[in-house]
């Protein structure tokens, strides 16, 4: 189940201050490390997030902030864009690459399972829409990367160096 969008902000605006920051973190900060949040249900399902500034489906995460650990960053990321509070660490499961849109952007993914965290509902200018999704039947723009990460932990693949696909 998701949460229908909310009319809080106009998504030209968003884009283009995504754009502006890319910019930014491309020229500013040419190394950054940022996180993201693999989360299951009871039943198996995956939590997946579709920001208000682009389009598809991605896992919950962000950046970590100056003076913030990764775990940090991965808690408050999830507090703040699925309303996902954990009770007990997170397992790190890789550290990637990702070159595509910085110079140099490393991405630590964290999964955790069911009884590991309470859930409060969030509303979110950043977040247009979230919910738990089966792996088996992900909506269908949802990116091939977080796909990618799905497949690598519900197998126990290897993680790969690079995130994108």
């Amino acid at each position: 189940m998701s949460i229908p969008a909310s009319p809080a902000r106009p998504p030209l605006l968003h884009r283009s201050l995504h754009a502006v920051m890319r910019v930014y973190w491309r020229f500013a900060r040419p190394l950054t490390m940022g996180v993201r949040g693999l989360v299951f249900d009871e039943e198996g399902r995956v939590m997946l997030v579709r920001h208000s500034y682009m389009r598809g489906w991605y896992l919950p995460g962000g950046g970590v902030e100056r003076g913030e650990t990764a775990l940090d960053a991965v808690t408050r990321e999830l507090d703040e864009e699925a309303g996902i509070l954990l009770t007990e660490p997170p397992r790190l499961f890789g550290l990637y690459a990702n070159f595509r849109e910085f110079k140099s952007d490393h991405v630590a993914l964290y999964v955790a399972g069911a009884g590991t965290y309470a859930r409060e509902e969030r509303r979110s200018l950043e977040i247009s829409d979230y919910g738990f999704f089966s792996p088996d039947a992900l909506p269908e723009e949802t990116s091939p990367a977080t796909a990618a990460r799905i497949r690598e932990v519900r197998e126990g693949l290897t993680p790969p160096d690079m995130w994108a696909v």
